[in-house]
């Protein structure tokens, strides 16, 4: 007899061998109808495993990330057996699940058209249609090489050849095709419902760029139609928004091959980017930062002492002078533990902030690099706090009330918090790591939040938190994180003299709020669509004459405005106001203000919003009283 126990704790109890898929008949039709794997005391299986022996189970359906995921896994599966009947040349490669769906690489003669998209498409759906049945087998590696090698599939084989020769493999069947594969997949393609190919792509078989170009078909699958049209439509307003097309559209930055991953700030955009990093100065001089510069370039035993240089050599651009090596700095940290070390600090001088917006470099792959969202050169809201163990909790939930504070301000309200822990390449012993997961898990739950815990992702030098920004079309941005230091500063050779008079090394808090400058950017010119808050908004208002003879009148409004710190751009040109009111309403402008014969005559304003609103005749004291209110209330 088996007794299987089940998430909430019930249990089954079976006299014989039983399926995953049997115990979820024993529960209902229902489950059974929508289950997909099963979760055997936390390993991944088919809905078709057997099971004989006491055990955990959970049952796995689409409504689980889990069971998303195998279908993903599963639908690749499905492309691949649609291709082999559509093209019987070609050749499968690999098939793996990325995010929001997968992709399947295929060696073939000619390259794959749009056409070809639309009838492999056509052909998955008559093949899920059929729900066939997806069986599991297990192979020895040479008999396994042998079947893929005996078919023409090539590559296959030598996936299978570079596997240790005493590993059993598993296959799975579907409809006559067979492919190698760990599994789990769900039970029959008919499973298979929601899913659309997006494109096609060249990629190096290995990943590398000495081997031949397969070609890649992308897809995206999904636990229901519902889902899938939802994605459609967040990928059609990411288009929409796109920052890199948005920033053409108004003028605000842009990118060029002489200077891959680094930004060209057009006077618009680097108003707006300014705007941004004094509201963080002043926001951080009210909660006891100073702010500080550090260089550019470092001698390279700096890095080395603080580990970086063996975890991200590859990363850092490097230059050579009168036989030294430096790094073009690739963070701030070390820097900020040198400006800590200069002259002697007692337990009553902590905890001592240092904020840098520290521009940084890192060598990322030019293939990865995006617009504002991945870049080789970037400015952090960086800061580092260094304290006592006993102040860690203070200082984190001090923390953590200013990067809510910042992204309300920003219109952010949907924060994700993950506590994120020791990785398998770490400096520092297993004792400090858990003072210091420790320390953090105690700040979230005295602050009450909800939190998730990611084992494994923490920096290698300390664990840390996490929060990632949901955007208006429910994408997820990682920005700000605090990460507990028990290990650096005393690489780097930083003490204080404690109460009892003895030498301690002070605890370092990494922090930053908005991460990176200009990926920060990105993310609000997509947010907004373009469409800014007045108090970001490079320009907030145009000033617009109907006719010249509204010029000087139109002239002193404008002027008036600007010296009351607005910012303030005047068109004065012989333009049909509908025209320039057209014109303007495209660049996103919050007001237009629009002077005619009857302001002229009132000595007033008439003021039109970005949403098209008529807030009509307004003096220019009223407008600007508004204005204000709305700038200090961001929003």
């Amino acid at each position: 007899m088996s007794v299987i126990t089940l998430p909430d704790g019930s249990t089954r109890e079976f006299d014989q061998a039983v399926t995953v898929l049997d115990v979820a008949r024993s529960i209902g039709s229902g489950l059974a109808k929508a289950t997909l794997a099963g979760k055997l005391d936390g390993k991944l299986v088919d809905a078709s495993t057997l099971i004989g022996h006491d055990t955990t189970l959970q049952i796995i359906t689409a409504k689980d990330e889990e069971g998303v995921d195998v279908i993903r896994h599963s639908t690749a599966h499905l492309l691949a057996q649609a291709v082999k009947q559509l093209f019987p040349e070609a050749q499968v490669t690999i098939g793996p699940v990325i995010e929001n769906g997968f992709f399947y690489d295929f060696a073939y003669e000619r390259p794959f058209t749009p056409d070809d998209l639309s009838a492999i498409e056509a052909k998955m759906q008559e093949l899920a249609a059929k729900d066939f049945a997806i069986t599991r087998s297990v192979s020895s590696r040479d008999a396994a090489a042998k079947f893929f090698r005996d078919q023409g599939e090539n590559y296959k084989a030598e996936i299978i050849e570079s596997i240790p020769a005493n590993e059993d493999l598993s296959l799975y069947g579907q409809g006559g095709f067979t492919d190698l594969c760990r599994g789990p997949h769900v039970p029959s393609t008919g499973k298979l419902t929601a899913f659309k190919l997006m494109k096609i792509a060249g990629a190096y078989w290995r990943g590398d760029s000495s081997n031949e170009m397969l070609q890649r078909i992308y897809g995206t699958a999904w636990g229901d139609k519902k889902e899938l049209q939802a994605y459609l439509h967040r990928l059609e307003e990411a288009e929409k928004r796109d920052h890199r097309k948005l920033a053409k559209t108004l003028d605000l930055f842009h990118v060029q091959e002489e200077a891959p991953g680094m930004v060209f700030w057009h006077e618009k955009g680097w108003v707006l980017y300014q705007q941004i990093e004094q509201y963080i100065r002043q926001k951080l001089r009210g909660h006891g930062y100073g702010e500080v510069k550090t260089p550019q370039l470092v001698d390279r035993s700096l890095w080395e002492k603080s580990g970086h240089w063996d975890k991200f050599g590859a990363m850092i651009f490097t230059t050579h002078s009168e036989n030294r090596d430096y790094a073009v700095k690739p963070m701030n940290c070390p820097c900020h533990v040198q400006i800590y070390n200069q002259g002697l600090k007692s337990y009553r001088d902590l905890p001592i902030r240092l904020a840098e917006f520290g521009s940084c470099h890192r060598n990322e792959p030019s293939g990865t690099l995006h617009g504002l969202m991945r870049v080789r050169n970037f400015v952090q809201d960086d800061a580092h706090i260094f304290c006592t163990e006993s102040q860690i909790q203070d200082e984190v939930s001090d923390f953590i009330d200013l990067l809510f504070e910042v992204y309300k301000d920003f219109g952010f309200e949907d924060v994700i918090i993950k506590l994120s822990t020791r990785p398998e390449n770490r400096v520092g012993d297993d004792a400090v790591w858990d003072k210091a997961e420790s320390a953090l898990e105690l700040a979230l739950n005295n602050k009450g939040l909800d939190w998730a815990l990611q084992p494994g992702e923490g920096a290698f030098y300390g664990p840390k938190i996490e929060f990632s920004l949901k955007d208006c079309i429910g994408r997820v941005w990682q920005c700000g994180t605090i990460q507990v230091d028990f290990s650096m500063p005393g690489r780097l050779g930083a003490t204080y003299i404690a109460e009892d008079s003895s030498k301690q090394v002070p605890v370092m808090l990494h922090r930053a709020i908005l991460g990176s400058l200009e990926r920060f950017i990105g993310i609000l010119i997509e947010q907004h669509a373009g469409t800014f808050p007045v108090w970001l908004s490079p320009i907030q208002m145009v000033v617009l004459n109907i006719a010249d003879r509204h010029a000087e009148y139109a002239t002193g409004v404008s002027r008036e405005l600007e010296k009351q710190g607005f910012r303030v751009k005047i068109d004065l040109r012989n333009e049909k106001i509908g025209f320039k009111i057209r014109e303007h309403s495209m660049q996103r402008i919050p007001y237009l203000i629009i002077i005619g014969d009857k302001e002229l005559e009132d000595q007033a304003i008439t003021v039109r919003s970005q949403k098209g609103e008529d807030l009509g005749s307004l003096s220019i004291s009223d407008f600007a009283q508004r204005l204000r209110q709305e700038i200090e209330d961001k929003t």
